[in-house]
């Protein structure tokens, strides 16, 4: 009986998901990031970013604001009024200001939809590589990134984060090799290592603080690639709680049925 208890005590408290890291992105291990649903505040200001900030270029076109508004708590009355710059109705899909033909021009490519970004990455990823852009004066956009080398996109939030530079340090390694004749020699090869990044130009935020900007971004576009899942934490809320009820009733009824038995 205490294993029963003990066992549906465990899927009845609520876990907050903790994205592991460790995992490759491009040049760098990709670092873990607290995604929690269920935090309402961090899901809002992700929203407010992702509008002002993500959506000039790309669209998240499979979201419509209304429905945002709904899962987050925010009225349509305050969707009208602070987010609804890219679209004349509340009901309106979240689609990019920027034509596509004109992102092709500018920037060689058209910016992907993001709806399904945190699915078809991870959070993991997203939250590592809004925060390993570098300044790289022979790319077309004057910056780069560690985590997708050579990215047409360039940093949108270097102002808060300020401007930094990547470090490399070249390793050398002896590896053997076959010549056209099949004799083999040993031959020296350099290869280019990322070694970090260091601050070149201060932004208006801490380190800390654009963290926690990026955490928030990423709770959000998690929320994005699949908000049918806020709905199913409410309903698994109920459905634990009425099978708690059932199973102490059927509990107590077994008791009834083999008291004579026992």
């Amino acid at each position: 009986m205490k294993k029963i208890l003990a066992l549906l005590f465990l899927t009845v408290v609520p876990v907050t998901g903790l994205a592991a890291g460790g995992a490759a992105c491009g040049m760098v291990q990709c670092d873990a990031v607290d995604i929690d649903l269920g935090d309402e505040e961090s899901l809002q200001n992700g929203a407010r970013i992702f509008v002002n900030f993500c959506l000039s270029c790309h669209s998240a076109a499979y979201m419509r604001y209304n429905r945002m508004g709904q899962d987050l708590g925010i009225s349509d009355e305050l969707v009208e009024e602070n987010l609804l710059f890219a679209a004349d109705k509340v009901g309106d899909l979240m689609k990019a200001v920027m034509p596509a033909d004109d992102a092709k021009v500018w920037f060689g490519t058209a910016p992907p939809d993001l709806t399904l970004t945190a699915r078809s990455r991870s959070p993991e990823w997203i939250y590592t590589y809004l925060r390993s852009f570098y300044r790289d004066e022979t790319s077309f956009s004057g910056w780069n990134n560690a985590v997708f080398e050579h990215v047409a996109m360039p940093h949108v939030l270097y102002e808060w984060q300020g401007e930094q530079r990547a470090l490399f340090r070249f390793e050398k390694s002896t590896v053997t090799v076959e010549q056209d004749d099949g004799a083999k020699v040993d031959k020296e090869i350099e290869t280019k290592v990322f070694d970090g990044f260091e601050i070149s130009k201060a932004g208006t935020m801490t380190e800390a603080r654009y963290d926690a900007a990026i955490r928030d971004l990423t709770n959000f576009m998690v929320y994005l690639a699949e908000p049918a899942k806020l709905v199913r934490y409410r309903i698994g809320i109920f459905v634990l709680l009425f099978l708690f009820i059932l199973f102490v009733a059927a509990y107590l009824m077994k008791k009834e049925y083999w008291k004579d038995v026992h």
